[in-house]
């Protein structure tokens, strides 16, 4: 079966395409680095001194942590339970995760999100309100399966696939893999009977800063969730230092409001790292983590997270390839005939941001930051502050051209939690508002589909 246009569409294809297949995705942070450290450049706009401030945050990035007490006092607190002792071992080459390869291996950049259903009393509304959810009472709000010496991880993390095929239009069939996720060799008893997990894979790090600056209201114009048939809402979530409710732009259900924030919940929640947004690690009662030596009240000073926000911030966009290829400019073509651009929205314009190179950007992120349910298929079933169990936010899609590069021959792993193995897995495993454009997809002819692949390639 061909996927046809009609004339209309056609023409309004082509008009708003004179507007789009932009060079420079991040504006003038772009960088025209190819390869395996495409992800890993700054801001190509930025001064020479804040480039130095960009490096001092890249060897607080990548450099590991040690337990305390250490010589290495700027670095030290790691624990007493964490998932990596490094923000690079999650975010490898500043791209994305995976999930593990074989039974026993430490899942190191996936992790495995924990909560409980909330009751109606007072004290978890309360917690919800500023947690989003009810973390399970022994093992906290993620299980970490690595600890320091004299603790005990708290468990392991086992992936198994379960596997179906598609059968496409021309009769290829493509296997898909839905993971089912087991926890063994707990290491403080029982986890709740009601918990719920989610797995997630770490995502790119690249134009994080570009995101943060797009103006609320930009943002905000989309928000229908009453819509018809693609309902995407905004997510809303407690900020820590101004202790209000705001928008959620960061995490795979939009459960942060910032980098900073985001950073910090990264430090306490991965490596066991304190710092004045996170003012605790993930440590429960049960497991009487206080016996351990910690790096001091707030193990991340303020200096250094400013330093690891501002390089998360500036991580460069590489510039798109490939725009004059008939078969790419067809692909974007379809893309917004497809209706997939009512999510993946392609561009904005930065507004004021504290960084003078994020400000006035034109930008081309593919995504609109908003909440969409995407179906069963792809369902956590856990909640996360406005969040349902089958919502998530739009992935940006800058820079899915160089995630194969990137990874190296670790091989790119898309979706959540790393179930897809190449883009086409990607897009059939979406379900709910995006079920119409995957079932054309499905029906498209051949040189169609490879064309639409050809276009998510070049960005």
């Amino acid at each position: 079966m061909q996927f046809r246009f009609s004339a209309a569409l056609l023409c309004v294809t082509l008009a708003f395409n004179a507007h789009a297949n932009p060079a420079k995705p991040g504006g003038s942070t772009t960088t025209d680095k190819t390869g395996g450290n495409a992800f890993s450049m700054p801001a190509t706009n930025l001064s020479f001194d804040k480039r130095l401030d960009f490096s001092v945050g890249n060897s607080f990035f990548r450099n590991p942590w040690v337990t305390a007490p250490a010589t290495t006092d700027a670095r030290d607190g790691l624990g007493p339970l964490f998932n990596t002792n490094a923000c690079q071992g999650c975010h490898i080459k500043d791209g994305r995760g995976h999930p593990p390869r074989a039974r026993g291996d430490n899942a190191v950049s996936m992790l495995v999100r924990l909560s409980i259903p909330a009751d109606d009393s007072p004290e978890q509304q309360a917690l919800l309100k500023v947690q989003g959810v009810i973390n399970e009472p022994t093992y906290g709000g993620q299980l970490q399966d690595m600890a320091i010496p004299g603790a005990l991880p708290e468990g392991k993390v086992n992936i198994s696939y379960h596997t179906h095929n598609v059968t496409l239009s021309d009769g290829t069939r493509v296997e898909l893999r839905q993971p089912r996720l087991t926890v063994t060799d707990l290491g403080y008893g029982e986890l709740h009977p009601d918990t719920l997990f989610s797995a997630r894979i770490a995502p790119p790090m690249i134009g994080l800063g570009l995101l943060e600056a797009i103006d609320e209201a930009d943002l905000l114009v989309r928000d229908n969730p009453d819509g018809d048939g693609i309902s995407g809402r905004a997510n809303r979530v407690w900020d820590n230092k101004t202790q209000q409710t705001v928008l959620g732009r960061f995490g795979w259900k939009a459960g942060q409001p910032n980098l900073r924030q985001q950073n910090a919940s990264a430090f306490a929640g991965d490596m066991g790292i304190t710092s004045s947004l996170a003012l605790a690690d993930d440590c429960t009662a049960a497991q009487a983590c206080e016996r351990f030596a910690n790096g001091g009240e707030l193990e991340v000073s303020e200096d250094i997270l400013d330093a690891v926000t501002f390089y998360s911030q500036h991580l460069a966009v590489p510039a798109r390839r490939h725009l004059d290829n008939p078969d790419v400019i067809a692909g974007e073509q379809l893309f917004l005939a497809l209706g997939c651009s009512s999510c993946h929205t392609p561009s904005y314009t930065t507004g004021q941001h504290e960084s003078p190179a994020l400000s006035r950007q034109k930008i081309y992120p593919y995504t609109d930051l908003l909440l969409h349910d995407m179906g069963e298929g792809l369902a956590d079933h856990r909640p996360e502050f406005l969040a349902s169990g089958h919502e998530w936010r739009t992935p940006p899609l800058w820079g899915l051209g160089y995630a194969a590069e990137v990874a190296g021959t670790e091989g790119a792993f898309y979706l959540h939690d790393g179930r897809a193995r190449t883009l086409l897995e990607a897009i059939l495993w979406h379900g709910g508002e995006a079920e119409p454009a995957k079932q054309s997809v499905i029906a498209m002819g051949t040189t169609e589909r490879a064309q639409l692949i050809a276009f998510l390639e070049s960005l």
